[in-house]
């Protein structure tokens, strides 16, 4: 499939689906007049992408992993590592202490609030 079909069956614009394939997350075949021809697996590996991207994980985390997945239902594949279980649960403890952090903002936004409103 073209990019644009590609773009269009993810919700992912053409731009970063290109800026996926220069950092090695997403590939493409070339048609002999040099448009790019995705295979139809290619869209759950940039919803897997996106999912991760979410998750907060930058692209050079995401490159390593991405190997190590099952596009279809993000599971490991047959060539997934105990190193894979590690970062993965790097990356856990990392959006945990984020999530904390963001839980103590809360508190104290709200502690505000409360003092502007009695004020």
């Amino acid at each position: 499939m073209r990019i644009g079909e590609l773009a269009r069956r993810t919700g992912v614009s053409e731009r970063s689906l290109r800026y996926y394939e220069a950092q090695g997350l997403l590939t493409a075949e070339r048609t002999p007049g040099g448009h790019r021809d995705y295979p139809d697996r290619a869209v759950d590996r940039v919803i897997r992408i996106q999912e991760l991207y979410a998750a907060g994980l930058h692209s050079d985390k995401i490159r390593q992993l991405l190997p190590c997945m099952r596009d279809r239902d993000g599971g490991p594949s047959a060539v997934a590592t105990p190193r894979l279980v590690s970062n993965l649960t790097a990356e856990r403890g990392r959006i945990d202490r984020m999530i904390a952090d963001l839980e103590r903002s809360r508190e104290t936004l709200d502690e505000v609030i409360r003092t502007a409103r009695e004020a």
